[in-house]
Formats: C-alpha cells, sequence, structure tokens
C-alpha cells in the first residue's frame, strides 16, 4: 500500500516496464489519475528486455520504486525476479502488475484478464456458457483465457501459430476450471466456426496500423458474434471494421486498457481509480479528443 514520504517534496516512483515502450499510453492514464486522487505520484516509462531485465529490476528496488507494470516482452520473464504472485498471476502464468505488500516484498499480480472482463461487463456481455474463440497464446491471451474460465464460459478454442506455445496454454488452463478448451494450429487463414459467441484477438496484429488484421476467413464472422481486439491503437482496428461489415457487434481495447490501470491503481494505493479522467486521459493521448 502506499508508503507516506516524509519529506513532501519527494515523490512516489512507479514504473512501465516492456519494449518497445515510449509510445505506450498506460502513462498518459495513471498520471491523470494520480493527480485526481492527489497523490505525489510519478509513471516513469522504462525501456526493458529478457536480457536487460535483471539490471533493471535491481535498480527498481534500489530506487524503492512502489510498484511497476509489464508489457511485452517481460510479463513472464519477470517472475522470477519477485518474492510471490496472487493466485490469479500463478494460475495465467504471467504478470502485468507488481506491488509491495506490507512486508515490503514485491508481489506480482495480473490485472490484464480482469480489465477485459469489466470490458465485457461495461457492453452486457455476459460469458457463462456461451463459446470463445481467442487468437494467440501470449500473455494477454492467457489472462483472458483465465478469467473466461473462471467467469464460466463453456467452450474455448485458443488458436495460435506456434503450435508447443498454443497446446501448452491449452494444458495450464486445465487449472482454472472446468471448460471444453481446445488447441487449433494457425496454419492458414482462420474460419470461425459458426457457433462462437465471441472472438478475441489477444495478439499484437494490427498495432499500430490500420492495414494489418489477423488473418480470418472474414465471411466466417457472422452477426451474432461479438468481436474484441486488445489493441488500444489504433482503437478502431481493421478486424474491427471488417467485424462490422459482415453485421457483428465489436468491443476495442480502450476499455480493456482503462480497466486493468484502475486495478493496478487499487492494488498501489488502495483507492478507486477515477475511470472517466483516465478515459479522457487516454483518448487524448491517441488523438481521438
Amino acid at each position: 500500500m502506499y508508503r507516506t514520504k516524509p519529506n513532501g517534496f519527494m515523490y512516489e516512483l512507479i514504473g512501465g516496464v516492456g519494449q518497445p515502450i515510449a509510445e505506450n499510453p498506460t502513462g498518459l492514464m495513471m498520471e491523470a489519475a494520480f493527480q485526481e486522487l492527489n497523490l505525489q505520484w510519478r509513471y516513469q516509462l522504462i525501456e526493458a528486455n529478457l536480457e536487460t531485465m535483471p539490471a533493471v529490476i535491481e535498480g527498481m528496488k534500489s530506487l524503492n520504486f512502489a510498484g511497476a507494470n509489464f508489457t511485452v516482452p517481460t510479463k513472464v520473464d519477470v517472475i522470477k525476479h519477485l518474492d510471490g504472485l496472487t493466485k490469479a498471476a500463478e494460475l495465467i502464468g504471467a504478470v502485468n502488475t507488481v506491488y509491495l505488500d506490507d512486508g515490503g516484498r514485491w508481489i506480482g499480480d495480473n490485472t490484464d484478464g480482469q480489465g477485459f472482463m469489466r470490458a465485457l461487463e461495461r457492453a452486457n456481455f455476459a460469458v457463462s456458457g456461451k463459446s470463445a474463440l481467442i487468437l494467440g497464446a501470449g500473455g494477454a491471451a492467457r489472462a483472458i483465457a483465465t478469467e473466461l474460465i473462471l467467469a464460466g464460459v463453456g467452450d474455448l478454442a485458443i488458436v495460435n501459430r506456434s503450435r508447443e506455445r498454443g497446446q501448452q496454454l491449452c494444458t495450464d488452463l486445465v487449472k482454472a476450471g472446468p471448460c471444453n478448451v481446445r488447441f487449433e494450429h494457425w496454419a492458414h487463414d482462420v474460419r470461425v466456426p459458426g457457433d462462437v459467441d465471441v472472438l478475441i484477438n489477444a495478439t499484437s496484429i494490427g498495432l499500430g496500423s490500420s492495414q494489418e488484421m489477423p488473418a480470418i476467413i472474414k465471411e466466417s464472422i457472422h452477426s451474432s458474434m461479438l468481436v474484441c481486439d486488445v489493441i488500444p491503437n489504433p482503437p478502431d482496428t481493421l478486424l474491427l471494421k471488417t467485424a462490422r461489415a459482415q453485421g457483428a457487434a465489436t468491443m476495442n481495447g480502450l476499455d480493456m486498457i482503462v480497466f486493468q490501470a484502475a486495478a493496478a491503481i487499487k492494488l498501489w494505493s488502495g483507492l478507486d481509480a477515477p475511470i472517466a479522467t483516465m478515459r479522457t486521459a487516454l483518448e487524448k493521448g491517441l488523438g481521438l479528443r
């Protein structure tokens, strides 16, 4: 929790760690939230890859960082540098948020899936008993798949280009709860089965591009389906535009990123984050306002 500094001019430091990180919009939301909550905090972006992670972690500890976010490619590698994990992070096998417990230990959690589920709630979509298909098997896919199973999804397909990684994710998901989980090798354009209720792009395909989208047979997207893209920039990806042209409902990555950031602030400070302020800051940063 928040540790009061003896000197009013000192700031609590929170890190945003990954590569690339310079254009990550999380810092914009965090700084806006800190200001509204009257927290003397600063959100510092830190470029790091798997080779530089040990030095980065040591530096953050030496500088008394109060916590951090971790993004690609550090979400799994960071685990070996921590003192403990929450149950959610253990199930997911990846960490996106680190906080200090009351004993000063660095604890890893994962708020990605929580953010996605809150975004689904905002879209009035209930997953219990539904059929889902996730593109990708990385950290975001792990978090979302785990939370979907915990929420009672009935059928879940993981589609990934790496057979080994996709099959391993399916094996790991057994720990999350009862669900019909299966792996499909992404060796060609994906045909989405007609009984799929929610299609989720959990890859980075389309990030920063209005012309790229996952290799999907667009005619297999149907009007009774919800199509989600975790990519926040651009918020209206080519996948979502294509899905709407097929009559499907869509959900972009903005709500997910806001809600997962809000959950991180709660872990660091114990305070409820100002969702509307964070959403406004994110949209301004992305040039949407």
